[in-house]
């Protein structure tokens, strides 16, 4: 990732921070919270590091977070966002950089974890690449918590009639070859629960969708610019009506009377 791109995806990571936190299904840190401590918890895809920031205040006991990202950019962002970050009953937060290709992880890259995260990683792997962490985080014998995974669906209120065709091109979009990669896109939730279901591990699956109205217009207006983008470039036919259809969406957002709902979902593995 060039310079500038890894600023612009921090600056992206930075407006949908607060709305990932709401969204994420806090039932699923109960099954994790319990066990012995000392935690080691390794983030997966940390990004600017907003999994760590949100869920080690939610569990107990001493913790060392290892991040892993193949942007040292980001990576030190994350390092550096922990700073002051405690666990729930006061103990100290540690945290560990690892640079490096995701798809590339082993089990024995994992050895010694206790809880093993990633939040909006999946749309972005291939079927290959997920099995293959499946099976590095299957073969590390502790619970993953896999959170604000994108599912393809998307409601808006007011609806319009380009709605879906919007949804259609976006998803397909996501579901894209990229240098040889077909990503999973909106498919990667349930093909990361079969891949789970085939190691032998209980998933369970809760909706974990954003709400977007007058209080997050900067996140709904960098969302929806860059969602009719892409579909516009999946399809290039829609380009047409896409800058009517996005001015209206955005003078909708700027008086207030815009709503998004964004279909994610999370994942918890390995957890009876």
């Amino acid at each position: 990732m060039s310079v500038d791109d890894s600023i612009l995806f921090a600056e992206w990571l930075r407006l949908r921070e607060a709305a990932d936190a709401a969204a994420r299904a806090a039932e699923l840190v109960d099954l994790v919270r319990a066990g012995p401590g000392p935690r080691v918890v390794h983030d997966l895809g940390c990004g600017t590091g907003s999994m760590g920031r949100w869920l080690a205040p939610r569990l107990p006991g001493a913790q060392e977070w290892i991040f892993h990202d193949r942007d040292e950019a980001l990576l030190a962002r994350a390092a550096a966002g922990m700073a002051g970050v405690r666990a729930a009953d006061g103990a100290p937060v540690t945290v560990r950089t690892r640079p490096g290709d995701l798809t590339a992880l082993t089990a024995a890259d994992l050895a010694g974890a206790s809880l093993i995260t990633a939040s909006a990683l999946l749309d972005m792997l291939t079927a290959a690449e997920l099995d293959r962490m499946v099976a590095a985080c299957a073969g590390a014998g502790c619970p993953a918590l896999l959170m604000v995974s994108v599912t393809g669906t998307v409601a808006f209120t007011p609806v319009e009639p380009l709605d879906a065709e919007f949804a259609a091109a976006f998803n397909d979009h996501q579901r894209r070859t990229v240098d040889g990669r077909t990503l999973l896109g909106p498919d990667a939730v349930d093909a990361c629960a079969a891949a789970f279901d085939r190691h032998g591990l209980p998933v369970r699956r809760r909706p974990s969708p954003w709400r977007l109205g007058p209080e997050q217009s900067d996140l709904t207006v960098a969302w929806l610019t860059g969602w009719v983008a892409a579909a516009c470039e999946q399809r290039p036919e829609l380009a047409g009506e896409a800058e009517a259809y996005l001015r209206r969406r955005l003078g909708q957002a700027a008086t207030g009377r815009l709503r998004v709902e964004l279909g994610h979902d999370d994942l918890l593995a390995g957890v009876d």
